[in-house]
């Protein structure tokens, strides 16, 4: 029987920004819709991604009340193309780096503009359920 050969796991390449989370005990890196999800104390914190754009570079999980003060502090971030209640550093822009390592710092000083409770959606109150009709015979 032949061996399958070992896989060799390939570094994401912002794995060096979530680096400086791991000392926390709390830090937990989850993959999630193929980005990897920064979780702090319980929060969701970043995401980073690495694909093409949208997808390249820092999501920063957010609410909305919070999108000014962080937009002000971090001009860079804009809402998400696609995940609009999120904001986004992408990759492209010329102070990527040094943003997010301050929104790291951030994370790990647990700032509470930053991250969001998993699962926390708000619930749509369910439909009663309609009279099932009669098929006359």
């Amino acid at each position: 029987m032949r061996e399958r050969p070992a896989t060799v796991r390939r570094p994401h390449r912002h794995e060096w920004l979530w680096e400086p989370l791991e000392s926390d005990p709390t830090f937990v890196l989850r993959t999630t819709f193929g980005v990897k999800a920064a979780y702090v104390g319980g929060r969701m914190m970043l995401c980073f991604c690495a694909g093409e754009e949208p997808w390249c570079g820092v999501l920063v999980c957010t609410d909305r009340e919070r999108h000014a003060a962080l937009q002000t502090e971090f001009p860079d971030l804009a809402p998400h193309k696609i995940l609009p209640k999120w904001l986004y550093l992408p990759e492209s822009v010329d102070s990527f780096e040094r943003t997010a390592t301050v929104l790291i710092a951030l994370a790990r000083r647990r700032d509470p503009r930053l991250g969001i409770i998993p699962g926390t959606k708000r619930k749509r109150p369910k439909k009663a359920a309609s009279p099932r009709k009669r098929r006359p015979r």
